[in-house]
C-alpha cells in the first residue's frame, strides 16, 4: 500500500512469546507452526492439498466453503440507514477523510504548499529505476512541485476523474524502487481513483501536467490527461444521481466503441457508482450500438480543452453490477472479497489491481461502506467497532480474540490488513491481497511463501519474521458491524 502510513513503533519491539498447541490436530500444527525455531522441529506442517501453502485446502478456495458455515448468512449486519450515518461521521471525525461538500472555496498557499510538502517530500534512502541503475533525477524533484508560483491565495477548481489515474507522490510517471531487484514496489506510488471520483484542484506542479488534487480518501499529484475540470454543483453532484448502478464485480468494463473512444472499454472497479439514464430510448443505438443489451451510463469525459462533458455509454448486461448498494451480510462480505480471489498483488492499486487496504475499502465500497484509503488511517479510525491491542496483551488473549472473529472482520499489523473469512476447526482464515507470507517449517526453519494477489491463508501459523508471529503483531481489529 502507498507510502503515507504510520508505522506502531511499539509492535516493532515486542519479544516473541510461545505459544501452547491444542485444540484438534489441525489447530495443533497451526500453533505449532507458529512456534520459535528451538520447538518448532516437533511441529508438522499442514497438508496443503494442492495448493502450497500450508493449512489451505483447495475447496477452501472457494466462497461456499465458507458461506455455507455461516449461523446466520443473510442477516443484514448494517442496514442503509445504518451505513449512512457510519459514513457520515467517518468523513466527521476520521482526519485522513475529506468532505469535499464542505471544502473551502479558496485556499491560503500556505496551507497548501504545507499540504504539498507533506506528500512530496525529498527521499530519504537510495531509490533506483528499472534494470538496477540509481535513480538520477532527485534534483529535479522538488522544482518540479512549482510551490513557487502559488499565489497568496488559490481558487479551488473542481474536477471528475474520467479514466482510471495513479496519484503520484511527485509529478512524474517515473518507478522508482527501494530495492533494484524488487520493482513491484514503486515508491512513488499512492494510490489510483476510478472514474466519477470527484477532486477538489489546488496547484498545477512545473511542467503543466498535473494536478495536486484532494479526492474524498488522498490528496496527491494525478495527470491532467484524465481529469474534466468542470463547476463545483456538477462535479459533486454527479456521485449524487439518480437511478444508478454500482459495480458490485472485481471490476466492470463498458462495451468496445469505436466511435466513442473516451468511453470505450473502461474499467469501473467494485463499488463504483454510475448514473444510469433510464429514459434513454429504447430504439435509440448508443455510439453505434443497440442499447437494449446493455446499461446505458452517463460518465464524465474530458474535452480537448480540458473541461468536462457528460456522454451516454453502454455497460452490458452480462456485467456483474446491482441496482443498488449490496445489503451487508456475512455471506455477502465472502462472496465479494473473493470475487478477487487470484488477482495480481497491485502496490498503490497499480497493475490496474488493488493493495490490500485497497482490497478490502473495495469489498466493502460495494455495501457503500467507506474506508480510510491506507492501513495506518483503517487500524486507527475511530467510527468502527474497534479491538485495540498493546504490549501488555499476551499471546493467548490474542488468540481468544481472534477466534471469536466474524466474517468481514479486519485485521491490522503495521502496514498490511486481513478480512476474516471464518473459523475453521477452531482458527480463523483470512482473505487478503498480500505479496507474501513467511511459516515455520517442520525443521523449525522459516520459510517464505510467494503469492502476490488476493489469498486465502489462516491466520495463526504466519510469521512476522523470526523473532515474532503475525498474532503477536496486530495492534487493531476493525469490526464494521454493531
Amino acid at each position: 500500500m502507498p507510502k503515507m502510513r504510520v508505522a506502531m513503533p511499539m509492535l516493532l519491539s515486542r519479544k516473541p512469546r510461545r505459544v501452547r498447541a491444542g485444540l484438534g490436530t489441525l489447530l495443533a500444527a497451526l500453533a505449532g507452526l507458529g512456534l520459535l525455531a528451538t520447538t518448532a522441529a516437533m511441529a508438522r506442517e499442514p497438508a496443503a492439498d494442492g495448493t502450497g501453502v500450508p493449512g489451505v485446502e483447495l475447496a477452501q478456495l472457494s466462497a461456499d466453503f465458507w458461506t455455507s458455515r455461516l449461523d446466520a448468512p443473510d442477516r443484514v449486519v448494517l442496514d442503509a440507514q445504518a451505513i449512512a450515518r457510519l459514513n457520515a461521521r467517518l468523513f466527521a471525525e476520521d482526519g485522513s477523510m475529506h468532505d469535499l461538500g464542505r471544502f473551502p472555496a479558496s485556499m491560503p498557499s500556505a496551507e497548501i504548499e504545507a499540504l504539498v510538502r507533506r506528500l512530496s517530500s525529498p527521499p530519504g534512502r537510495p531509490l533506483f529505476i528499472a534494470g538496477g541503475a540509481p535513480f538520477a533525477g532527485l534534483d529535479t524533484l522538488a522544482p518540479s512541485l512549482g510551490l513557487e508560483r502559488l499565489p497568496d491565495r488559490v481558487d479551488t477548481r473542481w474536477g471528475l476523474v474520467v479514466h482510471r489515474a495513479d496519484m503520484r507522490s511527485f509529478p512524474t510517471d517515473v518507478r522508482v524502487f527501494s530495492d533494484p531487484d524488487d520493482t513491484d514496489i514503486d515508491r512513488f506510488q499512492e494510490t489510483a481513483l476510478f472514474p466519477g471520483t470527484p477532486l477538489a484542484i489546488l496547484h498545477e506542479s512545473r511542467d503543466g501536467e498535473w494536478w495536486f488534487a484532494v479526492s474524498p480518501r488522498y490528496a496527491a499529484w494525478i495527470r491532467k490527461s484524465r481529469v474534466a475540470v468542470g463547476p463545483r454543483a456538477d462535479v459533486l453532484g454527479y456521485g449524487r444521481k439518480t437511478p444508478y448502478v454500482v459495480v458490485t464485480g472485481a471490476t466492470a468494463r463498458t462495451v468496445h466503441t469505436p466511435e466513442a473512444p473516451r468511453v470505450s472499454d473502461l474499467q469501473l472497479d467494485m463499488g463504483v457508482r454510475v448514473p444510469l439514464l433510464a429514459d434513454w430510448p429504447a430504439g435509440a443505438p448508443v455510439n453505434g450500438q443497440a442499447a437494449y443489451a446493455g446499461h446505458v451510463v452517463q460518465l464524465p469525459v474530458r474535452e480537448d480543452d480540458g473541461t468536462l462533458r457528460f456522454t451516454p455509454a453502454l455497460l452490458p448486461r452480462s456485467q456483474d453490477v446491482a441496482a443498488a448498494y449490496l445489503p451487508l451480510t456475512p455471506a455477502g462480505v465472502i462472496e465479494q472479497g473473493f470475487k478477487f480471489l487470484g488477482e495480481r498483488y497491485g502496490w498503490g492499486h497499480a497493475y490496474d489491481a488493488r493493495d490490500c487496504s485497497g482490497f478490502v475499502s473495495e469489498v466493502y465500497r460495494a455495501f457503500g461502506v467507506q474506508l480510510p484509503r491506507n492501513t495506518s488511517a483503517q487500524g486507527v479510525s475511530p467510527v468502527f467497532n474497534t479491538v485495540r491491542f498493546d504490549e501488555g496483551d499476551d499471546r493467548q488473549s490474542r488468540l481468544a480474540v481472534l477466534r471469536q472473529l466474524h466474517a468481514g472482520d479486519l485485521v491490522y499489523i503495521p502496514g498490511h490488513v486481513m478480512m476474516v473469512i471464518g473459523q475453521y476447526e477452531g482458527a480463523p482464515y483470512v482473505i487478503h491481497d498480500v505479496t507474501g507470507v513467511s511459516v515455520r517449517d517442520a525443521d523449525g526453519g522459516l520459510r517464505r511463501i510467494v503469492l502476490n494477489g488476493v489469498s486465502v491463508t489462516p491466520l495463526e501459523p504466519l510469521q512476522s519474521g523470526e523473532d515474532a508471529s503475525l498474532v503477536d503483531r496486530i495492534y487493531s481489529i476493525q469490526k464494521i458491524r454493531p
